[in-house]
C-alpha cells in the first residue's frame, strides 16, 4: 500500500485498472481469438523446439543453443503479457496490484531487450560461420556460449532495472487507471503527480541505446556475411550460406519492423486511434514468439528431422 498526500487527505494506490481498448471495445472480443490462437501458437512450437533441441544429440550446437535462449525469452515474455490481456477481454479482469503491475513492466523491458540481444549474437555466430569458417570452431565454443548467455543476462538485468524503479517511485495521487492493456512504463508514469521527464529519458535513451546498438550489429554482421556471399565461386554455395542466414534475418527483419511501426504510431498518435499503438504493443509480445519457432522449423532442416524424429518416438 503506498500513501500520498493530498491536501489533508491521504491517498493510497494499491492497485491500477488495466483500460484495455475503451475507444473500441468491440475490438475485444473480436481481438481475443486470434490473440488466444497467437498464444497457443507460440507456447507450443517454442515448447516443441526447446524439447527437439534437447532431446536430438545432433542439435547440441552453438547456434542452436542460441535458439533455445530465444525460445526461453519468447515464453516468459508470453506468460507475462498475453494472459493478463485475454483475462481482461474475456472477463474484464482489469485490476493488477501495485507491485505485479512494476514487475510486469521490468519483465517486458528486460526480456525485450535480452531478445534483441540474443539476435545480435547470434547474427555474429552466423558471421563467423559464413566469413570464418575454419575458425568457427575454435571461436564459436561452449565458453563462448556461456560467456554470451552470462553477457545477454548481466547487460540487460542490469540497464533495465531503473524503468520500473523510476516509476514506482514516482507519486500517484489517486489516479490509478491505465489507458493500456500493459504496464507499459509511460502509461503508468503519465497517471503521477511528479515530473516524468527523467522517465521519459531515460526510456527513450536506454531503449535507442540497447536496441539500436543491436540493431546496428546485426545490419553490420548482415551486410558482411552478404559481400562473403557474392564473393562465393562454388556451386551451391551462396545457396546454401543464404538458406543460413535466411531464417535468422527474416526473424529479425520482422521483429524490428513491428517495432518500427510501434514507434510511428506513437509519432503521429493525432492521427490514428489511440487503440492501435496499445494493440501493437500487445501483438509486439506474441506474434514473435509464434513465429520464431515456426520459421526455423520450416527453413533449417536439422530441426525439422529433429521434430520428426521426436514425434516418431512418441507415436
Amino acid at each position: 500500500m503506498i500513501a500520498h498526500p493530498n491536501g489533508n487527505n491521504s491517498i493510497e494506490v494499491s492497485d491500477f485498472l488495466l483500460n484495455c481498448l475503451v475507444r473500441s471495445p468491440s475490438w475485444q472480443l473480436s481481438f481475443s481469438l486470434p490473440l488466444s490462437l497467437l498464444f497457443l501458437l507460440a507456447m507450443g512450437a517454442n515448447s516443441i523446439l526447446l524439447i527437439t533441441i534437447q532431446m536430438e544429440a545432433s542439435l547440441h550446437e552453438p547456434m542452436y543453443y542460441f535458439l533455445s535462449i530465444l525460445s526461453l525469452l519468447d515464453i516468459v515474455l508470453c506468460l507475462t503479457v498475453i494472459p493478463k490481456v485475454l483475462a481482461i477481454f474475456w472477463f474484464d479482469l482489469k485490476s493488477i496490484s501495485f507491485y505485479a503491475c512494476f514487475l510486469q513492466m521490468y519483465i517486458m523491458n528486460c526480456f525485450l531487450a535480452m531478445e534483441s540481444c540474443t539476435f545480435m549474437v547470434m547474427a555474429y555466430d552466423r558471421y563467423v560461420a559464413i566469413c570464418h569458417p575454419l575458425r568457427y570452431p575454435s571461436i564459436i565454443t561452449d565458453q563462448f556460449v556461456a560467456k554470451a548467455a552470462i553477457f545477454i543476462l548481466a547487460r540487460n538485468i542490469v540497464s533495465t532495472v531503473p524503468i520500473p524503479i523510476l516509476s514506482s517511485r514516482l507519486h500517484y495521487c489517486g489516479r490509478n487507471v491505465i489507458e493500456n492493456c500493459i504496464c507499459a512504463n509511460m502509461s503508468v508514469s503519465r497517471l503521477s503527480c511528479d515530473d516524468v521527464t527523467i522517465n521519459r529519458l531515460y526510456q527513450f535513451a536506454g531503449g535507442w541505446t540497447l536496441l539500436g546498438s543491436d540493431l546496428i550489429l546485426i545490419f553490420l554482421s548482415y551486410s558482411l556475411i552478404l559481400r562473403a556471399v557474392l564473393r562465393l565461386k562454388a556451386e551451391g554455395a551462396m545457396a546454401k550460406a543464404l538458406s543460413t542466414c535466411g531464417s535468422h534475418f527474416i526473424l529479425i527483419l520482422f521483429f524490428s519492423t513491428i517495432l518500427l511501426v510501434f514507434v510511428l504510431t506513437h509519432v503521429v498518435k493525432k492521427k490514428v486511434s489511440p487503440d492501435v499503438p496499445v494493440l501493437l504493443n500487445v501483438l509486439h509480445h506474441v506474434i514473435p514468439a509464434a513465429l520464431n519457432p515456426l520459421v526455423y522449423g520450416v527453413r533449417t532442416q536439422e530441426i525439422k528431422q529433429g521434430i520428426q524424429r521426436l514425434l516418431n518416438r512418441g507415436w
